[in-house]
């Protein structure tokens, strides 16, 4: 199990947001939930293709909060440059992916920090949009983006031929 890293940065009373790679032992569970939250509301998982090195430097970011010496929340972003290069705003955007806190502390501002962390990393990194594609049924996420300042954009990637899909992006200039 991977440990707090010493430079992380606590951004939430005992939350501290730790820069990790989305291989990392400590990200498998994690995953596993959000796509167990993707069968529950949509009957399957995410299918996306996604490979660890897309979230390392300097090609994304990816975070792992840590509670209470408890992995509870997680998100990442990766460079779409040249990536359905039509569609997505901006010369240089990246794509949030993987936002995800345990139930049971939800509610309590989590995903803001982590979101803000994304989007500094991101505009430290010279990324101009970020990105992302949710769904319908998660109402509160699409609250949560829409909240801090995400709006709509045209669809792109795996999923921008079906129902259900919400695309969402936020200027980083």
């Amino acid at each position: 199990m991977t440990l707090p890293d010493p430079r992380s940065t606590t951004t939430r009373p005992g939350l501290r947001l730790v820069p990790t790679g989305y291989d990392d032992p400590v990200v498998r569970p994690l995953v596993e939930e959000v796509q167990q939250v993707y069968v529950e509301r949509y009957g399957g998982r995410d299918d996306t293709p996604m490979a660890a090195g897309e979230f390392a430097p300097p090609y994304g970011h990816f975070v792992v909060g840590w509670l209470d010496g408890e992995a509870v929340a997680m998100g990442g972003w990766r460079l779409r440059v040249g990536a359905d290069g039509r569609r997505l705003p901006g010369e240089r955007p990246a794509e949030i992916k993987r936002m995800f806190v345990r139930a049971h502390l939800r509610g309590r501002g989590l995903s803001r920090v982590v979101l803000a962390e994304l989007e500094s990393s991101a505009r430290a990194a010279g990324v101009d949009w970020l990105v992302l594609e949710t769904g319908d049924r998660q109402p509160e996420a699409v609250s949560l983006y829409r909240s801090c300042g995400f709006v709509d954009v045209p669809a792109f990637g795996l999923y921008a031929c079906e129902g259900g899909s919400v695309y969402l992006g936020k200027s980083l200039l």
